[in-house]
C-alpha cells in the first residue's frame, strides 16, 4: 500500500510499514538536509498521508527545527489541523524550510519562516518576538531543534562539542521557553522533544543523552510551575527516527543500516509517525495531560 493511498487513520501492520525505506551507509556534511537525504532514502513527513480534522483550528504555533525531520512533520500536521505555524531553522537549511513553508500554505494556513542560530541568546529572544509578531500571538511552542554527534569515547569528546550540544538542546529550550511564556494565554501548550536516550543512553551519545535527560526534566518541572497559569507542558520521547540528524554524524555511517533493529518493531521510525503525538499534546484533547512524556519509539523498555 503506497503513502498516497493511506492516512494516519488507516489500519496498517506496523512491522512492515516503510519496509521500502531502509538506509544504507552514508554521511551528510554539516547539519544535513532533507534535500540531501531524499537523494538516497527519503524520510516521510506525512506530506502525502497526514489528514487533518480541525483539531488545532485557529491556533498559533512556533516549531523549532521545523524545516526537516520531526519538526517538519509536526509543522505539516499542525497546519493541516488548522494552525498557523512559524518554523525556526539554520540559514543553511533554507531549501528545506521553503518546502515546508509551501506545504503549510498549501494547507491554507499562514507560515512564518525564521532562520537563525538558536545557540545565540539574542536570537532565541528575537525568534519568539518575530514569531509572535508574524502569527499575531502564540499558544503552542514546540522545542524540537537538536544537535546530535556520535563520539565513541569521552576522552575524544572536546569541550566545544559538549558546549555546542548543550547550547542547542538545553540552553535554547530554556531561553526560548523563557521568552515565550509571557505571551502564552491560558490553554497554551509547550512540548519538548526529548529522546529514548534520556532513559537508555547509548555509549557513543553520552553528551547528547545528558541533554535529552535535562530537556525531559525541564518539561516536568515547568509543568508543575506553569499548570496554575493554565499552560500545559509535556514531552515526546522519540526512538530511532530517520531524519538528516542521523547520517549527519548522529550515528556512525556503518550503524545506519541496523539502527532500529533493537526496537520491538525492528525498524527505523519515520517523522510522520511522531506528528500525531504532538498534535494530541497540543490540542484540547489532552487537557488533563500535564508533565507527561509520551514515548514514540517502536517499543523500547523505559523506566
Amino acid at each position: 500500500m503506497s503513502d498516497q493511498q493511506i492516512d494516519q487513520y488507516t489500519m496498517q501492520d506496523p512491522t512492515t510499514l516503510y519496509a521500502d525505506r531502509k538506509p544504507d551507509e552514508q554521511y551528510l556534511e554539516g547539519a544535513g538536509t532533507d534535500a540531501e537525504l531524499a537523494r538516497n532514502v527519503p524520510a516521510d513527513h506525512g506530506e502525502q498521508s497526514y489528514r487533518g480534522s480541525g483539531r488545532l483550528a485557529g491556533r498559533k504555533a512556533l516549531v523549532t527545527g521545523g524545516d526537516s525531520g520531526i519538526g517538519a512533520a509536526v509543522a505539516i500536521a499542525f497546519a493541516r489541523e488548522g494552525a498557523d505555524v512559524a518554523i525556526s531553522y539554520l540559514a543553511e537549511e533554507e531549501q528545506d524550510a521553503q518546502r515546508i513553508v509551501g506545504l503549510i500554505e498549501d494547507a491554507g494556513r499562514k507560515a512564518v519562516a525564521l532562520p537563525g542560530d538558536i545557540t545565540s541568546r539574542h536570537w532565541c529572544e528575537e525568534l519568539v518576538a518575530k514569531a509572535v509578531a508574524g502569527l499575531g500571538g502564540l499558544d503552542i511552542l514546540v522545542n524540537n531543534a537538536g544537535k546530535q554527534q556520535n563520539v565513541d569515547s569521552i576522552t575524544d569528546l572536546d569541550d566545544d562539542e559538549f558546549d555546542e550540544t548543550f547550547k542547542t538542546n538545553v540552553y535554547a529550550t530554556y531561553r526560548i521557553t523563557k521568552a515565550a511564556v509571557p505571551h502564552l494565554p491560558p490553554g497554551s501548550t509547550i512540548i519538548n522533544t526529548t529522546s529514548i536516550q534520556a532513559y537508555a543512553p547509548s555509549p557513543n551519545l553520552v553528551h547528547y543523552a545528558a541533554t535529552k535527560a535535562t530537556v525531559n526534566n525541564l518539561a516536568k518541572g515547568l509543568a508543575a510551575q506553569l499548570a496554575p497559569k493554565g499552560i500545559r507542558v509535556n514531552a515526546v520521547a522519540p526512538g530511532p527516527i530517520w531524519t538528516p540528524l542521523q547520517p549527519a554524524g548522529g550515528q556512525a555511517p556503518e550503524d545506519l543500516p541496523s539502527a532500529g533493529e533493537q526496537t520491538y518493531l525492528g525498524r527505523w521510525g519515520q517523522p510522520a509517525e511522531l506528528a500525531p503525538a504532538f498534535v494530541f499534546l497540543a490540542s484540547g484533547e489532552s487537557s488533563y495531560v500535564v508533565g507527561a512524556t509520551l514515548h514514540v519509539d517502536g517499543g523500547m523498555p523505559t523506566p
